[in-house]
């Protein structure tokens, strides 16, 4: 209740519309759990990743989602300088395409995680300032939009819609690229397109360029230290990076960008390894994991081939 007076206050709400939602909101002991790291933290594997999301079910409900949505996908294209395949990619990845979309309260969620974030985490002080954050996001949305803010469901992030906007995402990235003069990413197809590629756009993606390249590491010469330090940030020119043990070859040899080494570890087997490029490194500011960036890429590289044939 302090916390929606001073909310209430600063924004200039209705004290008791503000007190009234947040008092319905319940604590959800599950999701406490669901944001923790692993107890005992099992070896990464990109096939084991990949395989959830490159599979024949997600890769047919793509090729339908493009055919039905092929000049929304080729105006947001045009407009925002993000292939439709990207975009295809994550709404893939992120609900498959509209089929889920989170059954949590978004409500419960955020309050969960702004209220009752585990102690022990880690990054708790970080994580819960951010989902407080969110949650005041959240209600500035329900009133702008009209919406009932217990109605309104969501991820157990408090993540919304066919592609999966945080509240604060959707206030900042969300557009009305139907023109009908309001926002819809729960329903309208045409709107969560146009968002996804203005999200990018705003993240620096640079229309024409690669996501990765293909890499090779010369033992001889490799310093593999430096060449991981920077994680997946793209830091390195081609000519840096190939003084440091990665081999480039073909078009990535006239890459004039930075580029980083991404890593993907295979469980027990050697790991793979991409050149990654700044495209690369905006997948993952939608979420912060180099197997989902390459899960996002394959699945859309998937689809159009397929549908190429």
């Amino acid at each position: 209740m302090d916390w929606s007076e001073a909310f209430a206050q600063r924004y200039q709400l209705d004290r008791e519309w503000v007190r009234s939602a947040v008092g319905q909101a319940r604590k959800i002991p599950a999701i406490t759990q669901y944001v923790m790291p692993p107890a005992t933290p099992s070896a990464k594997n990109w096939l084991a990743y990949r395989n959830r999301f490159i599979e024949p079910i997600r890769i047919q409900a793509g090729i339908r989602f493009w055919q039905t949505h092929e000049a929304t996908l080729a105006r947001a294209e045009q407009t925002y300088g993000v292939p439709a395949e990207i975009i295809v990619g994550i709404i893939g990845v992120e609900t498959l395409y509209g089929k889920y979309t989170g059954n949590f309260r978004v409500i419960d969620a955020l309050a969960t995680l702004a209220f009752d974030f585990p102690a022990q985490h880690p990054r708790a002080a970080e994580r819960q300032t951010y989902f407080s954050g969110e949650l005041e996001q959240f209600l500035l949305l329900t009133q702008n939009h009209r919406w009932d803010p217990l109605g309104i469901k969501g991820s157990y992030a408090g993540a919304m819609g066919w592609p999966q906007f945080m509240p604060g995402s959707w206030a900042k990235f969300a557009v009305d690229f139907d023109g009908d003069g309001r926002i819809d990413l729960f329903n309208n197809t045409t709107d969560a397109i146009g968002s996804v590629a203005n999200y990018f756009k705003a993240f620096n993606w640079q229309t024409g360029m690669p996501t990765h390249y293909p890499v090779q590491l010369d033992a001889n010469q490799l310093n593999m230290d430096a060449l991981m330090a920077p994680d997946i940030l793209p830091t390195f020119s081609a000519s840096s990076f190939m003084a440091k043990g990665a081999i480039l070859e073909g078009a990535a040899l006239a890459h004039t960008g930075p580029l980083a080494l991404i890593e993907l570890q295979n469980g027990g087997a050697p790991p793979s390894y991409v050149a990654g490029t700044e495209n690369f490194y905006a997948i993952t500011r939608y979420n912060w994991s180099s197997y989902y960036a390459m899960a996002v890429i394959e699945l859309g590289q998937k689809i159009k081939a397929a549908r190429q044939r």
